[in-house]
């Protein structure tokens, strides 16, 4: 593997990341959404997958994102007999997402994203180093 194929790899986990990030963001901005009418479910959370692939270019393996999936926990609920989406008992379904661990997932990106943003910048400054030294 050269340098520009782990720039390659590093830079496919980069938009990977970005992508799980932005996933992340929906799910905290949906996060006390409620449903439009009584019996309806609320936003139901989202988990991103992902999926590793052959470049065509390069010929590396490198990851994309597949897709979403739908968390399949439970919704949770609220008192609010008030609300338009309240049930007979008076309880609104809220989704099932918590933001702690939406929190920590996106920390957990970020911390992936900048790990392949050094990888990105190791290898740019080994090819100055080797283009320094090959002008000598």
């Amino acid at each position: 593997m050269d340098f520009h194929d782990s720039m390659t790899v590093a830079a496919s986990g980069m938009r990977a990341q970005t992508s799980r990030m932005r996933i992340i963001a929906e799910n905290l901005a949906n996060a006390n959404s409620t449903a439009a009418r009584a019996g309806e479910d609320p936003y139901r959370r989202q988990i991103p997958t992902f999926q590793a692939e052959l470049d065509q270019v390069t010929g590396v393996r490198i990851v994309r994102m597949g897709g979403t999936i739908a968390d399949r926990a439970e919704f949770r609920s609220q008192y609010n007999p008030g609300h338009p989406a309240a049930d007979e008992q008076g309880y609104v379904k809220l989704p099932n997402v918590n933001a702690l661990i939406e929190m920590m997932d996106m920390r957990e990106a970020q911390r992936s994203y900048e790990a392949n943003l050094n990888v990105i910048d190791a290898a740019r400054s080994m090819m100055a180093r080797t283009i320094d030294l090959l002008r000598r």
